[in-house]
């Protein structure tokens, strides 16, 4: 490989956006693009609405590898794992061999967060973070409903956050049923005023998800009786039986990499307003980063923004990454919602301004942030524009 290559780890969002950010600048460098899977392009925010959409993994691919990989004219090195990186000589290791680079992009994004519990068939608890795991989850509730013949087939999901309700909502609005188990009081707690976080368990009730707050999945068995597969016992002494068990308590940056490379590492990868790590010509974004202002900001339009800054910086146009205001849409239809939330650990409080509308304020009254219910989501580009 050419000395001037722009090695970039990782095929997910931030890979494959930083290459085409990159070929709108640069046609000529080479990129080669390195990652453990296919590298088929998906949009990743669909694995958990695919359900009532009628998508099984094959149909959520949306650019297969090798088109992609000449779309953007990058040498793609998939199905690859890497073993380390060398950056006093600007080398990756591979099971595949060893290439040297003259810039180095980490978008290595995140990995399920997995929690011990005890119980024979904890090892088959599953968590859905790329198109594999998917796969996986797609092919076992298609296996559920095939053999527990004569009944509805239930999904206990641990954790009742934004992707374990996006769940919730599809599945159960796909024939399944659905049990949210969680330790805080409501879904969402961490994003969503306690008012609105009510109303969604209540939207997402009347569907019939089943919710089990203040308490957590202790142990996990194999549990033939009555066709269910899964005996889950939970710490307040309940127990549930399951089809297929989905752990979805969220998600922690992959480090091992740059831990193992000597990267300054807090919860993400530490990078500054140019992206750059802890070494020199080595940059992170993505699921994988800490941000300059200390925080990981896993959604879509913080990748975006970071890729383009990144490229304009890799094609020699030094440029900081600013995330404007980002509201998330939440895919519950049950209670569609957008939430716009302040940086964690800003002062201020949530209020009701009007039906649908949550405000986040500070002493001084200014909107931080904001939440939006039902017809009121429409609003998002009007209430971004208030915020401070």
């Amino acid at each position: 490989m050419q000395n001037s290559i722009i090695i970039i780890i990782g095929a997910g969002l931030a890979g494959w956006t930083t290459a085409r950010e990159l070929r709108k600048l640069d046609k000529t460098t080479p990129v080669l693009l390195i990652t453990a899977d296919s590298g088929d392009f998906y949009a990743k925010p669909s694995l958990s609405n695919a359900f009532a959409q009628k998508r099984d993994p094959a149909q959520l691919v949306t650019t297969p590898a090798v088109r992609m990989a000449e779309t953007q004219a990058v040498t793609l090195q998939a199905n690859t794992n890497v073993t380390d990186i060398d950056t006093a000589r600007q080398t990756v290791h591979t099971d595949q061999g060893d290439f040297s680079y003259a810039k180095l992009v980490l978008a290595t994004g995140a990995q399920p967060i997995r929690v011990p519990m005890a119980g024979d068939a904890a090892a088959e608890v599953l968590s859905v973070n790329s198109l594999q795991d998917f796969a996986a989850f797609h092919a076992s509730l298609i296996e559920a409903d095939n053999t527990a013949v004569g009944h509805q087939k239930h999904i206990v999901i641990m954790g009742a956050g934004l992707i374990g309700c996006e769940f919730a909502n599809d599945l159960i609005s796909s024939g399944f049923a659905a049990t949210v188990v969680d330790p805080s009081g409501g879904p969402m707690a961490a994003l969503l005023p306690p008012d609105l976080g009510e109303q969604l368990r209540q939207a997402l009730a009347k569907q019939g998800v089943a919710w089990h707050f203040g308490t957590t999945v202790q142990s996990v068995d194999h549990h033939r009786e009555g066709g269910r597969a899964f005996k889950v016992q939970l710490a307040n002494g309940e127990t549930l039986q399951a089809d297929v068990v989905l752990s979805a308590i969220g998600l922690r940056a992959d480090l091992s990499l740059a831990q193992a490379a000597g990267l300054q590492c807090e919860r993400g990868i530490v990078v500054d307003n140019r992206l750059q790590t802890s070494a020199p010509n080595v940059y992170a974004l993505g699921d994988a980063a800490q941000y300059a202002n200390g925080r990981t900001l896993p959604y879509v339009m913080p990748i975006m923004h970071a890729a383009k800054a990144l490229a304009a910086t890799l094609a020699g146009q030094p440029t900081p990454v600013q995330f404007p205001l980002m509201p998330v849409a939440i895919k519950t239809p049950a209670l569609p919602l957008v939430v716009a939330a302040a940086a964690p650990g800003t002062a201020g409080q949530w209020a009701q301004s009007e039906p649908g509308v949550w405000l986040f304020t500070d002493a001084a009254q200014a909107v931080l942030g904001f939440a939006l219910s039902g017809f009121q989501t429409s609003r998002r580009a009007e209430w971004a524009k208030r915020v401070v």
